[in-house]
């Protein structure tokens, strides 16, 4: 028990929690609210969760899993034999935005006049074909999944049979209402039950109005590209990063920054060096393809970057529903108190990618400017899949399947991590993995790189080169070497197996 007087900053008594609810969900999000707003001062003391259990009569596992997020997430740190502190954080500003402002007119009957000042509407589709010549990017790999393929979940746990009942229902006997054309923005139910979910599970406050359905993530990123950039404006992208992402917002006019990823996330302090950035896109909860989270300091620093700006920032959550500690970590999207941030959700990592259902959650003042774009580019979308999904989740199965999803990937992680290779040249040890569904392995030079992705492939195992993640106008130098490997797309029988042929071909 700490023994410590308390930080006289700290005042329990004003903690409410509703005894109906989850009761440590509820301290995390008041005692989150604290430390935000200035309340619970960086270095302050906190009390023994045995000291605050009793305050607030709770049981001290509920205090403990408050705890345990907060420290998760940066807001509190432990000093060995002294107690729980607040970390050391810039509070952020609590004044209201002074307004949003688009790249383009919110009036989007227009945009086009006005999306490249001076040019002919030839002069635009000649630039577009002219920057797809030099796009390179690989199409994504095709046929059956196997070891160790990156950006696909467990196919092989998908209640298919459920999902082929619901659909079977919905298409029985339609409703003739649903037939016509329907809200260029999405499915009602679906977008209130998406809602729901990111309230409980995700801490982010939205209500269904904020929120878009796309044909998946990547369409949700181009149409952020299209709507909030001019041709030449500066965006910045992580590098190493996710480079469909980074070829989407190019095609739309995008001068890209590449900004460095260290132990922390994005770089910052690069960020700031760029007088006239338009926008960053990042993915914090786990980035692409490093596997860092961004640290609490740097979610902070962005967002106070955002605002000082006027710049934007694109959150793209992939795989966010899948941490292996505790509860998954709040977006940066929570955080956000000046309409800054656009929230990129998929269901293609609990469902499967084909599906291609993803979502945005947006600032209020861009909802009409994007559902408007919706109804000039597809009049609406699909309304089948988008039905199903919400009864899906309406039924509890969506819980239920996120949970096995996740318990299975955590089971073939670690069959991974027990069979990594170990004593092979040039390769570094396999990492600890607490989120998502892959990992980065260091590698010490390109040419170690190549050999090793070689021999995996003559070994019939799909590895990524860490080099083929940074951004081309880059020469690629050996501290851009490693490997990148999914862990969730085959059994864990089929893991052991690829690591047995992966040990013969590297020997």
């Amino acid at each position: 028990m700490n023994e410590h007087p308390l930080d006289l900053s700290f005042d329990p008594a004003g903690i409410v929690l509703d005894r109906r609810l989850g009761l440590s969900r509820q301290l995390y999000q008041a005692l989150r609210e604290r430390v935000l707003d200035g309340r619970l001062g960086s270095g302050a003391r906190l009390p023994a969760s045995r000291d605050l259990a009793a305050i607030l009569k709770l049981s001290r596992n509920s205090v403990v899993r408050a705890y345990d997020q907060l420290y998760a997430e940066g807001y509190i740190e432990s000093r060995v034999g002294d107690g729980t502190y607040v970390s050391q954080l810039k509070k952020l500003s609590t004044k209201p935005s002074t307004g949003l402002s688009l790249g383009l007119s919110t009036d989007l009957s227009t945009y086009s006049s006005k999306n490249t000042e001076g040019s002919s509407s030839s002069d635009r589709s000649g630039d577009t074909l002219e920057r797809l010549k030099n796009h390179h990017l690989p199409p994504p790999k095709s046929g059956p999944p196997r070891a160790f393929r990156v950006g696909v979940p467990a196919f092989d746990l998908f209640p298919f049979q459920v999902w082929a009942r619901l659909q079977a229902g919905f298409w029985r006997n339609p409703d003739p209402a649903r037939l016509g054309y329907g809200d260029p923005a999405g499915e009602p139910l679906l977008r209130e039950l998406i809602a729901a979910y990111l309230r409980r599970s995700r801490g982010l406050s939205c209500s269904a109005e904020q929120i878009v359905i796309t044909s998946g993530a990547q369409q949700a990123i181009s149409l952020c590209a299209q709507l909030l950039l001019k041709p030449g404006d500066c965006v910045a992208v992580e590098n190493p990063g996710y480079r469909a992402a980074a070829h989407a917002l190019s095609l739309h006019g995008a001068r890209l920054e590449g900004i460095p990823v260290d132990g922390e996330g994005l770089d910052c302090e690069v960020l700031e060096t760029l007088a006239d950035c338009r926008l960053a896109y990042v993915t914090p909860a786990h980035q692409y393809p490093t596997g860092v989270t961004m640290s609490l300091a740097r979610r902070l620093s962005l967002l106070a970057w955002a605002e000082r700006s006027g710049g934007w920032i694109i959150e793209d959550d992939y795989d966010g529903e899948y941490r292996y500690n505790g509860a998954p970590l709040a977006p940066l999207a929570a955080l956000d108190q000046h309409a800054r941030v656009l929230y990129v959700g998929t269901f293609g990592k609990i469902a499967f990618p084909a599906l291609r259902l993803g979502y945005l959650v947006l600032p209020e003042g861009l909802v009409q400017a994007f559902s408007q774009a919706c109804a000039l580019a597809v009049r609406h979308s699909e309304v089948g899949a988008q039905s199903v999904m919400a009864q899906f989740m309406a039924q509890g199965h969506f819980q239920r399947h996120i949970r096995r999803m996740r318990r299975a990937a955590l089971s073939r992680r670690n069959v991974l991590q027990a069979g990594w290779p170990r004593d092979v040249p040039g390769l570094g040890p396999m990492p600890e993995v607490a989120a998502g569904l892959h990992v980065k392995v260091d590698v010490d030079t390109l040419a170690r790189e190549a050999e090793l992705v070689a021999r995996a492939e003559t070994a019939g195992v799909e590895i990524n080169p860490l080099s083929s993640y940074w951004l081309d106008d880059q020469t690629p130098v050996d501290n851009h070497a490693g490997l990148v490997l999914g862990f969730a797309a085959v059994s864990e029988a089929e893991i052991a197996n690829a690591l047995m042929r992966l040990r013969k071909a590297w020997r």
